[in-house]
């Protein structure tokens, strides 16, 4: 777990942030407190954690704090902003464009914002993919709509074609809105450009709708996820209860980490049973899921199973590893594959069973910000332009005990954020489903 690795062995990790130089210029920005580099919010909230940090770290963990410098790196008269959108959808995506704009233009007065279409694709010359030219007028409305204006596409890019790019279009700003693939690619492209000693920075918005960035507790989309999430499982929940030995199965997203699973189970405390990437479980035998289902549906004749996408996985042996174009590893469908056992298993046992599967991965993640995400999506673009006026580069904008971070990169990538087995989240789980009872442990 996130916390204690770090308390374990805090040298082990470089909260730095990388800067491009001196900040000489006055900042245009008024009516604001300005930050200074630093205020730094402590990685430990509890103070036996701070306790034991400051006895046992040479240097104390703690995130720079993010907002608006007095002082800035990037003349805005002089400068030109990139911005890009890689990988799957995500609720909000819209959101971040249109508030990196807005304060580009209105707050830097910023007036050259190229928008790359199609991820990294739109970097690379043969791909002909022409940029637009984004304005605060063009992304007036695009807030209300899904997806991404800019559309999307997985697959790592050559950093050396990349940054050409950026050179050619005189671009000395660029914003990166992706999850840790991005991530990493936006690392590439800012070590080609610190080997060409150029002054140009690279700042991540982390868009991960699985919420499973390290040193990020919150990311864009996952609350909209969660709240989508909700409706179709009470759907679920209706379909199952309205048939004798009804179940439904409603997977969800998550390759491997079950925090949607999870807190959408919380969010609608209908689910009986929530199959997560953390936890391994069996089909077979008396602690099987099999076995516990017959107990559930002795109990109350209908069941409604929630699974993430990642979960089960050991089930599928002999199943040939493929990697999407990000490489990530293709999951097996558990969901289809849990329909398909459920069905065969009680069909031998000559009992009737109701199965409805529903897999609504691209509904939720297609469609537009609930209130709380637009308000936050705003506040990450914000923060964000702050931190590339100020020189940052390198780094992902994150959110630590309720303040706004800056995370090197290298940092927010260094592993895949999973659930504490032993923290409230799923604890809360398990009391609400109440499935350890059915699986007799």
């Amino acid at each position: 777990m996130i916390y204690e690795d770090v308390l374990k062995n805090p040298d082990n990790f470089d909260f730095a942030v990388p800067s491009l130089g001196e900040r000489r210029i006055d900042s245009p920005v008024h009516g604001r407190e300005f930050i200074d580099d630093d205020e730094q919010i402590t990685f430990a909230s509890q103070v036996k954690n701070i306790a034991a940090l400051m006895k046992n770290a040479r240097t104390f963990p703690a995130f720079q704090k993010a907002g608006p410098r007095e002082k800035i790196y990037h003349d805005p008269a002089a400068s030109r902003a990139g911005i890009v959108t890689c990988g799957g959808l995500c609720p909000g995506l819209n959101n971040v464009i249109k508030g990196l704009v807005n304060v580009l233009y209105h707050e830097y007065g910023i007036k050259n914002i190229a928008g790359f279409r199609y991820g990294y694709q739109g970097l690379v010359p043969k791909y002909r993919h022409t940029p637009h030219e984004l304005t605060p007028m063009l992304v007036d409305e695009i807030h209300k709509s899904g997806g991404t204006m800019l559309g999307s596409s997985r697959g790592n890019q050559d950093p050396v074609a990349m940054v050409d790019t950026l050179e050619r279009m005189w671009i000395n700003i660029l914003f990166c809105i992706g999850g840790d693939g991005t991530l990493r690619g936006a690392g590439a492209i800012a070590d080609e450009i610190a080997k060409r000693k150029r002054p140009i920075g690279v700042i991540g918005i982390p868009k991960t709708i699985d919420n499973d960035l390290r040193f990020v507790e919150k990311t864009f989309g996952f609350e909209t996820s969660v709240h989508t999430a909700a409706d179709i499982i009470t759907s679920a929940h209706n379909e199952a209860e309205g048939a004798d030995n009804g179940i439904a199965i409603v997977k969800l997203m998550g390759r491997d980490s079950g925090f949607i699973a999870a807190s959408a189970t919380l969010a609608n405390s209908v689910v009986d049973f929530c199959l997560v990437p953390e936890i391994d479980f069996t089909l077979e035998g008396e602690h099987g899921l099999l076995a516990a289902l017959a107990r559930r549906l002795d109990r109350a004749r209908h069941a409604v199973i929630v699974t993430a996408e990642g979960a089960g996985q050991s089930l599928f042996t002999g199943a040939e590893v493929k990697k999407d174009a990000s490489g990530n590893v293709l999951k097996s469908d558990i969901g289809v594959f849990l329909k398909d056992k459920i069905t065969r298993h009680f069909e031998g046992r000559g009992r009737d069973v109701s199965i409805k599967y529903l897999d609504p991965s691209y509904h939720i993640r297609s469609v537009s910000a609930i209130s709380s995400d637009a308000i936050f999506c705003y506040l990450l673009a914000e923060n964000a332009v702050h931190a590339a006026m100020a020189g940052k580069t390198k780094i992902v904008l994150g959110h630590w005990n309720n303040y706004f971070t800056h995370v090197p990169i290298d940092l927010a990538t260094k592993d895949r954020l999973k659930i504490d087995l032993d923290g409230a989240l799923w604890k809360g789980v398990v009391s609400a489903t109440r499935q350890n009872d059915y699986f007799g442990i």
